[in-house]
């Protein structure tokens, strides 16, 4: 790349959704930090990668091409973890990609899965705007309205793990509410890294809005223990709640003991006392532990889903272990939500109610 200019038809990841389009991309050589909007090369001799586009479509990033993604952190165990070198990332130097939506950073540890959008990437320099400022997705985040709590109930769900079925249980859920008259479900998909195509799915299946921690101004809500993560929380929250909606349906990341999961629970907890808890869980011993986890903090699961409930056998023995209903709500997607609502009872939904809020 030549220059101190891009041109406003780069490729942009995912984490920049909110960014608004720009006539002219002016570059400075400097550190980039989390949430900067900043540009990287892919080496000529490297490998093509694929990444998150704002729509949420699968992007090439071929070999020799310069596009724009977020310093950040990560620290998904499962797949991969990352963080931001102390003063930044710097001019120059290699970084990787962290996550199909677009945040790089130094690489601690990944998985031995294939994931397309892991590669090593040369940092070019940072984005800025008329006045020479650094150009940073906090400027662009969604701001607390200031409005009063609408108490609307508060569907949470929350896993034993990654890739547990958190987010078929949360449409599952959310197709439930929509049959039982629920016309404004609100989703929140609250701890984590950021995905266009998580919160989509939401939106597909009848969800009046959906955030992620992207909209809030944070490319994850990584590391763990960071600074100020109870104000960041608790902004989403007040945002949510004061929407006009009959029902917000919240997504935890990962486990109830990790990845901030514990302080976000808390930040819930505080705004709502009866909450529904959906749980998604490997296996019955994974059920029994999130369980145990979750009554240490005063919480209580309505209702168990995810692989533990893929065979009749299966999910009895959850029942049994756990004292708690479960369903599965994988096995058939059409039957997901008619089986969510025959298990009405545990989540507490009204039946027949066409206005849950008026």
């Amino acid at each position: 790349m030549r220059g101190g200019s891009l041109p406003a038809n780069i490729k942009r990841t995912s984490a920049l959704r909110r960014v608004p389009p720009l006539e002219r991309i002016r570059l400075q050589s400097a550190c980039g930090n989390e949430g900067d909007v900043c540009a990287f090369e892919l080496p000529r001799g490297g490998h093509p990668i694929t990444v998150e586009s704002p729509t949420g479509r699968i992007m090439a990033i071929a070999p020799g091409d310069v596009f724009l993604a977020t310093p950040g952190y990560r620290e998904a165990r499962r797949w991969a973890v990352g963080t931001i070198p102390d003063g930044g990332l710097v001019p120059g130097n290699d970084y990787w990609v962290l996550s199909e939506s677009g945040v790089v950073g130094e690489l601690i540890s990944h998985s031995s899965s294939k994931m397309g959008h892991l590669g090593c990437v040369h940092y070019v320099g940072v984005a800025c705007g008329d006045h020479g400022e650094t150009l940073n997705i906090r400027q662009f985040g969604v701001a607390n309205s200031g409005g009063t709590d609408r108490n609307a109930p508060v569907y949470l769900i929350v896993g034993t793990s990654s890739s547990v079925g958190k987010t078929t249980a949360g449409v599952a859920v959310l197709r439930a509410l929509r049959l039982q008259g629920y016309t404004t479900v609100m989703v929140l998909k609250a701890t984590g890294t950021s995905s266009v195509g998580e919160i989509a799915r939401y939106l597909d299946f009848g969800a009046a809005e959906a955030f992620d921690c992207v909209d809030f101004g944070f490319p994850t809500t990584y590391p763990v223990g960071r600074k100020g993560i109870v104000d960041i929380f608790f902004n989403a929250l007040d945002y949510c709640f004061s929407l006009p909606a009959d029902a917000l349906v919240v997504e935890c990341a990962g486990d109830p003991v990790s990845a901030n999961a514990p302080e976000f629970l808390s930040c819930l907890k505080a705004r709502r006392a009866d909450l529904k808890i959906i749980l998604a869980a490997a296996d019955a011993l994974g059920a029994m532990g999130a369980k145990q986890a979750l009554a240490e903090i005063g919480l209580a699961i309505s209702l168990i889903t995810g692989p533990c409930t893929d065979t009749p056998i299966l999910r009895e023995r959850t029942e049994a272990l756990c004292g708690i209903a479960a369903i599965n709500m994988a096995a058939d997607p059409h039957q997901a939500a008619a089986s969510c609502v025959s298990g009405i009872a545990p989540l507490g939904l009204p039946q027949g109610c066409s206005t849950p809020n008026s």
